[in-house]
């Protein structure tokens, strides 16, 4: 019986997933667009802890929900308030022939692809050799130790990513303009969630060490916070110095290059932690981490260069006075 009532939930996990991604697509108006978008993605965090998967629901609840969610209503709010430019127009729904062939042949193939992988291959060949040396990475969670031990040069190229990812953004110019100051209800809820987030993500870069959690979790909460800030009218001044701002950004990737090179320098591989450093040095790379990931997303929400981001402290210094007057008054968009 238990059996049937969770298939029953999953096949209609699927079938909601598969309902919100065709509103997300499909509807006129881009709000509601953006909110199916936004359950989608609550609804795949749940999908991800059926698949006993827990570090990557976290992710995609805080990221591709959370975070994600509100870029893109922050760049509803920058779009023009007319209706040609909140709606979609209309148009007959038809299907090209052509780029539907291709993607069900492609899905076709996959599919083969996958079913002959698992004809020939043993499912739990990586498993066993994670599990096997396991005592060695210097953590008992063996989702952090293929992450920052068995396979640290994946998790130190995307951390390269995100920092190139962030060159971008800083091209772009200025950052938007912060919302109109929150009202004492929204104010008084997001000063309490904020130092709460923040204890959350100390917990799970704490805790990613043996169960799930990590950098990237903690890194998403801890953007949360400066998100949750941002969206209540809280001006500039409430970021780092430019100096500690620029730190954080850089911190994962100099820190990961660092250890990489020490260990070198005394006769290790790049990467190839002591066991007996190998603790203290993965905690060491997901703390920087952890700080590096929080500031390029929050960045990426800003959509550019924030007023503590410049190390001119009297320009910094006046558009710092001007976000604290409009956050007084509440002459924000």
């Amino acid at each position: 019986m238990t059996d049937v009532v969770w298939g029953l939930l999953d096949l209609l996990l699927i079938l909601a997933l598969l309902a919100l991604a065709w509103g997300s697509l499909n509807s006129r108006n881009l709000q509601r667009a953006v909110i199916y978008f936004i359950g989608f993605g609550l609804l795949l965090a749940l999908v991800w802890v059926r698949l006993r998967a827990p570090d990557i629901a976290l992710a995609e609840a805080a990221i591709g929900a959370g975070l994600t969610g509100a870029l893109l209503l922050a760049a509803l709010r920058d779009a023009s308030h007319s209706p040609d430019h909140t709606d979609r127009p209309d148009r007959a729904w038809r299907l090209n022939p052509v780029p539907t062939l291709l993607s069900l042949g492609l899905a076709v193939a996959l599919g083969l692809a996958y079913l002959q992988a698992l004809e020939i291959a043993d499912p739990q060949r990586l498993a066993v050799a994670v599990f096997s040396h396991l005592e060695q990475s210097g953590v008992s969670n063996p989702v952090t130790a293929v992450l920052l031990n068995f396979r640290a040069y994946d998790t130190l190229l995307e951390l390269a990513v995100l920092l190139t990812a962030l060159l971008g953004i800083m091209a772009l110019g200025q950052a938007r303009p912060a919302y109109a100051q929150a009202g004492p209800v929204l104010a008084g809820l997001v000063q309490w969630l904020t130092p709460l987030l923040i204890l959350v993500s100390a917990y799970l870069l704490w805790i990613g060490a043996h169960a799930p959690g990590g950098a990237f979790q903690a890194g998403a909460l801890l953007a949360g916070a400066g998100v949750l800030l941002r969206l209540a009218g809280f001006p500039d001044s409430h970021f780092p110095a430019a100096l500690i701002l620029r730190g954080m950004v850089i911190a994962g990737v100099s820190l990961f290059l660092a250890v990489g090179l020490v260990l070198m320098l005394v006769g290790r591989g790049f990467l190839d932690y002591p066991p007996a450093w190998a603790g203290g040095l993965i905690l060491l790379i997901e703390t920087a981490a952890t700080l590096g990931i929080a500031a390029t997303l929050m960045l990426a929400f800003l959509g550019g260069r924030p007023a503590a981001w410049s190390l001119d402290t009297s320009t910094t210094g006046r558009i710092q006075a001007a976000d604290m007057v409009r956050h007084n008054t509440g002459d924000n968009p």
